[in-house]
């Protein structure tokens, strides 16, 4: 790299891809023209591997920070896998089935439902369906199609030695209070940033395990040094990547708190957000 190259990591969902199901057609574009220009752009985010939009996929990256921060990939080599031990899936499974709450497991290439998450998502989509309907928003005819009709397998045929995140939905509204009582000592849990019907919902990591710490693995591997690096994204999860990053952005449809914890604060992803930060940062030109 020269002198002048940054390495960012950029968020997928509510940075790149919309709603899960509408990539940024300008966010493509850019990571494109940066990684043209020289620099490394890697994805960074809550999704497992497996779960990757397609669409997303064809970008063309770097690599990627995976499930939180338990994965990440340079090229084609693993440099940081942080999956849970069995006695910590199994703590964590059993407190989650006694509140009776909702969750995917997620392994780095599959993603488990416990009985009435597919319910749960099929719910988001409607939400969202009638929020661009209310909106006037047009979608293309399949992009909800996937969300829409996708079906996962149960949690029992989730490989407990394989585990690497969690994704709860409680119908209470003091549910991630509840887990964070019980797991704190051992789990890092935070908000979740998709709007899944239910009164609270969050993602669920091992302790020092989160987009940050495998961003710091990451440039050590790379021998680079975290001031040029950038973060860009919009939820909770993002917190420890803008502490580590010596740039942090937030998406303009990032909750004003998180905002007021980057450096920068980009339109939203709607309105060319990665376009416009990518632009701000001298990564690549206006025109």
């Amino acid at each position: 790299m020269s002198p002048s190259s940054r390495i960012v990591f950029i968020d997928v969902d509510g940075t790149i891809l919309e709603h899960g199901a509408s990539v940024a057609a300008s966010a493509v574009e850019a990571i494109r023209l940066a990684r043209a220009n020289g620099h490394r752009v890697l994805l960074c985010t809550g999704r497992a591997a497996g779960d990757l939009d397609p669409a997303v996929l064809e970008i063309g990256v770097d690599g990627a920070v995976t499930n939180g921060g338990v994965t990440a990939v340079v090229g084609d080599e693993v440099v940081v896998s942080r999956l849970m031990p069995t006695a910590s899936v199994d703590r964590l499974v059993s407190t989650l089935d006694r509140h009776d709450m909702h969750y995917f497991l997620q392994a780095d290439d599959e993603v488990f439902a416990s009985a009435g998450m597919t319910a749960l998502v099929r719910e988001y989509v409607r939400r969202i369906q009638e929020a661009d309907e209310a909106q006037g928003v047009v979608r293309a005819e399949d992009s909800l199609a996937g969300l829409a009709t996708r079906t996962y397998r149960d949690v029992s045929e989730a490989p407990v030695d394989g585990i690497a995140k969690a994704v709860f939905v409680s119908l209470a509204s003091d549910g991630l209070d509840v887990l964070q009582a019980e797991l704190g000592d051992e789990f890092h849990i935070v908000p979740g940033s998709i709007p899944l019907p239910g009164g609270s919902n969050g993602e669920i990591c091992l302790q020092g395990t989160n987009k940050g710490t495998a961003i710091e693995l990451v440039l050590a591997h790379l021998g680079e040094d975290p001031a040029i690096a950038v973060g860009i994204g919009d939820s909770w999860n993002d917190i420890e990547m803008f502490e580590v990053c010596g740039t942090s952005v937030a998406m303009g449809n990032a909750e004003p708190e998180l905002q007021a914890l980057a450096d920068h604060v980009t339109t939203s992803i709607a309105d060319d957000g990665v376009w416009n930060a990518f632009v701000h940062l001298g990564l690549i030109d206006a025109e």
